[in-house]
């Protein structure tokens, strides 16, 4: 795994940070770390889209994204236990590791455009 694919996995923790800050945020610290998140989750996946395919990041980006939120509210905020919701996390789950897996590493900025 390059460092690119790690900038899309790094931006995709933040944007579970914001998007529970969207949510839980009621004061100015918390308010001000959602925007820092936000930042930094952006920042990484427009740096990643540089160098690998925008489609693919993005997806993974929202992908990995939207099952950490989920999980996030399961374990810290009380949100119902579903098996039907951990079994369609999975199945996203399996899509962005297969998006991951047939995207070529190597893409040069620019190819292929």
């Amino acid at each position: 795994m390059n460092t690119d694919w790690i900038k899309v996995f790094v931006a995709a923790l933040f944007e579970v940070f914001w998007v529970i800050g969207l949510k839980h945020a009621d004061d100015f610290w918390t308010w001000a770390g959602t925007v820092i998140a936000i930042i930094i989750s952006f920042y990484g996946m427009i740096m990643a889209g540089r160098k690998l395919p925008v489609g693919t990041v993005y997806a993974v980006f929202v992908g990995l994204g939207t099952a950490g939120t989920v999980i996030s509210e399961i374990l810290f905020f009380g949100e119902p236990f579903k098996i039907s919701k951990i079994l369609l996390i999975l199945l996203l789950l399996a899509g962005v590791i297969g998006l991951k897996l047939v995207t070529n590493d190597n893409v040069q900025e620019g190819a292929d455009s």
